[in-house]
């Protein structure tokens, strides 16, 4: 799908939420000063973003990130914890007046690559780029954070900014959370958003699941003088779980923007769905053999119902005595927005910045990512947003790992303006 096409469909396709009747709760002139301040700092956080896109550093290995984001933090007065997780960073500021406590959540790490960008600020660190817009990220994290600081005179509550290490590799979340980041902070809600293919501009999100689910799903039997028929008979049962027909438009992820069955339409094809990987995985040993695969759903319901059904048929067939087991041999967390508290956040920027800035998603994305603050959200109710950071007329287009992948920094703008607002916002609500 060239960026042409792809411009035109993003006109039709990103209708505007519709406010659910709420208005800000806080004094209007309040985000003025939200606007003004993000102006104020806006070269300084492309600065920022610059440096970190210059000197990259994959997971494990955030050490100057770190440094740089604690320096940073310090120097706006807050309460800085470093070391957590790794090369975790925590800001908390702290109004000392009751109120609400939000968190929001920026990743910091980059990726291996070989490809140098054809940016003025290349990366100097051999071998690793920023091609996923982690420092996009945190420079917007680090731009609420002053944008914040700057009004804590008439916030009430505490706001705490954790700054991940190691999302590519889906450890950091967990990893800050075994090291005991919840005995530091005590957030009711959290947040975090992620560059983006969109135009500039723009956000979007939906309540549930923001991407598909995906796991690999094993069944396993006694070893047997059947065995080859018993590997195609459980093959085609998995595959048989499949709802997308193989000549489906599904596949084609260019179709995720078409106005008439991508994601921004009511009526899309990428909900509802089940998917199942045909590169069968077979083990065998001296007892027992074992067939395993990779399944993806849309909804929970779904993918709850697939270890029960596979059982069932099983125990229906001549290999239900053969059986030892049908279970999950891996999995990992799903990113599930909190359904109440999309609402609310969607409301609390729509009713600052008009709801044409908001993209309502109606699907789940299926092409397999994913992002660790999905352990985050299993301890607290959060919201993930994604945020366009392409200029298509420019020939910008930030689609995450890919070797092009590149940047309309005015995004850092609007992130910052954006989700200042909305926690100020959440701050305010009874």
């Amino acid at each position: 799908m060239n960026i042409l096409k792809i411009a035109l469909s993003l006109q039709l396709l990103f209708l505007p939420f519709t406010i659910l009747g709420q208005s800000a709760r806080v004094d209007p002139t309040v985000h003025k000063v939200v606007q003004q301040r993000t102006d104020q700092i806006f070269d300084s956080l492309v600065k920022i973003r610059r440096d970190l896109h210059t000197y990259p550093e994959v997971s494990g290995q955030e050490k100057r990130t770190a440094k740089k984001i604690a320096e940073f933090l310090t120097s706006l007065g807050l309460e800085v914890h470093t070391d957590i997780g790794g090369n975790g960073v925590v800001g908390i500021l702290e109004t000392n007046i009751k109120g609400r406590r939000i968190a929001w959540r920026a990743d910091m790490d980059a990726l291996a690559s070989e490809i140098a960008g054809d940016v003025a600020f290349k990366s100097k660190n051999e071998g690793v780029r920023h091609i996923c817009g982690h420092d996009v990220n945190t420079a917007i994290a680090l731009g609420i954070a002053d944008v914040l600081s700057n009004l804590k005179e008439d916030l009430k509550g505490t706001v705490y900014f954790i700054f991940q290490p190691s999302e590519e590799n889906y450890k950091g979340a967990k990893a800050m959370m075994d090291d005991g980041l919840f005995d530091i902070i005590n957030p009711d809600e959290i947040y975090a958003s992620h560059i983006t293919p969109m135009p500039e501009g723009l956000i979007a999100t939906r309540p549930g699941w923001l991407f598909a689910d995906y796991k690999i799903v094993k069944i396993s039997y006694r070893k047997s003088s059947d065995s080859r028929s018993k590997i195609q008979f459980t093959k085609d049962l998995i595959s048989s779980l499949q709802t997308v027909e193989p000549d489906s438009k599904f596949w084609d992820t260019g179709n995720l923007l078409d106005p008439t069955i991508g994601l921004g339409n009511p009526n899309t094809i990428y909900k509802g769905y089940r998917t199942v990987n045909p590169n069968f995985t077979v083990e065998e040993t001296d007892n027992q053999i074992s067939i395993s695969t990779f399944i993806s759903s849309s909804d929970e319901k779904k993918m709850d119902s697939i270890l029960p059904l596979l059982e069932q048929k099983i125990h229906e067939s001549s290999y239900a005595d053969d059986l030892i087991g049908v279970e999950y041999s891996f999995q990992r967390p799903v990113i599930s927005n909190d359904k109440e508290l999309t609402k609310k956040a969607i409301n609390s920027i729509s009713s600052v910045y008009g709801t044409d800035k908001l993209i309502p998603l109606y699907g789940a994305i299926p092409d397999g990512r994913g992002d660790d603050f999905a352990y985050f959200q299993n301890h607290t109710p959060g919201v993930y947003f994604l945020l366009g950071g392409s200029n298509f007329e420019k020939g910008i287009v930030s689609m995450p790992h890919a070797p092009t992948f590149s940047v309309d920094e005015n995004c850092i703008k609007t992130g910052v303006e954006f989700f200042s607002s909305m926690i100020l916002e959440r701050l305010y609500d009874l």
